[in-house]
Order: C-alpha cells, then structure tokens, then sequence
C-alpha cells in the first residue's frame, strides 16, 4: 500500500497471459449488459384496453364504415398493434466463454501495466480522505477498480463516496466493470482466489 515492492507472486500463464480473439470481450460485455435490461415495457393491445363491449352501429345501411368494437387499433383509443411485451433480454452466454473473456482483460491489463497486486487493503480507518490519500501514493489515474475480500469494512467505508473508485468481491468481478475502469488494483487474496476460480 506505500508502493514498494515486496513480494513476487507466480500467477497462471493460463489466467494472465491468454490470448483470443477481442471479439468474445464483445460479446460478453453485451450479454452482461442485456442481462441487466428489465424487460417491463409494454402497451396494451384490443383486449386490454378500457371500453367496448358493443358494437357502435348496425353493420349495414348507415353508410359509415363497418366497426365492431371502441378498441379497434383503427380507433385513437384504440388498442396497440404488435407493440412491445414484457420479455427477458438474457441471452445464453456458457460460462466458460465469460471466464474466457475476463481472463482475456485481465491478461490485457497485466501487458500494459494497468493491473495491480498489494499485500493486503489493511486500512487504520473508514475515512474517505485516508483511502484517497493511499491511492495517491500509488500513482492511480483515471477511474480504479479494487478488488478485495467482501469482509474489508474500511475499505468498503473509504471506496463508497470517491467518485473514480469502485469496490468489487474478488468472486463478483464482472466483464463490464473491468472494461469501464482504467487501473485494477487486487489483494493478494483476491488474486488468488480469482485466478483458482478462473483455472477451472
């Protein structure tokens, strides 16, 4: 956390040096984000819409037009045509595609410098101010990511109101939050525990 070295952790070529094609990042981050759609949109169609019941006029020798019912879709206050019904948006992503794609990232990270492990998020205080002080002191810029062990309070306390940071479980790292954030910053815990998960 002072940004000195010291420790050397062996990490799995299979984790952090994987290489494919970027389109399956593509396609994991639009089914995360598919996923998170609601699917609640809808109109109402001739048979819920309020009214009718009865036929306005006879069928013949009025003139007008024949009509059957007030919640004809020709009418203004008439039902919907094929308009939108609640659905889900999920698609079928197989988990190891979404393993792939991660370990992809993270492999992208580590090359270019963009990923970080300390020794341990042990934090004196829930302050915001001390966190965003320990931050700086590790040379972060642009928007951070840290992964940590749910358990960490302080660190939970300290992350909740900086703007630029966000805190994950090293078992609820997803594809679109390590796509949106500039620098990763990992325990030593949650390296390994994310690099056991990925190796299944």
């Amino acid at each position: 956390m002072k940004n000195e070295v010291v420790e050397t952790l062996d990490l799995d070529d299979e984790v952090f040096d994987y290489s494919a094609s970027e389109t399956l990042v593509w396609e994991a981050v639009r089914a995360y984000q598919a996923a998170q759609r609601k699917g609640t949109h809808a109109t109402k169609n001739r048979s819920q819409v309020r009214g009718g019941g009865r036929k306005l006029w006879r069928q013949k020798g009025t003139g007008r037009a024949r009509v059957g019912s007030l919640r004809s879709p020709l009418w203004r206050t008439g039902g919907t045509v094929f308009g939108p019904e609640p659905r889900t948006h999920g698609q079928n992503f197989p988990r190891k595609k979404r393993r792939n794609a991660i370990k992809l990232v993270l492999s992208d990270r580590l090359r270019n410098g963009r990923l970080r492990v300390v020794d341990g998020f042990e934090l004196e205080s829930h302050r915001t101010k001390d966190l965003a002080q320990t931050l700086a002191g590790l040379e972060l810029e642009g928007k951070v990511l840290l992964v940590d062990e749910p358990d960490n309070r302080n660190l939970y306390l300290g992350s909740r109101n900086l703007p630029k940071v966000k805190l994950s479980p090293a078992l609820g790292v997803n594809i679109v939050d390590l796509m949106h954030h500039d620098q990763l910053v990992l325990s030593k815990q949650a390296v390994l525990k994310l690099q056991e998960v990925l190796q299944r």
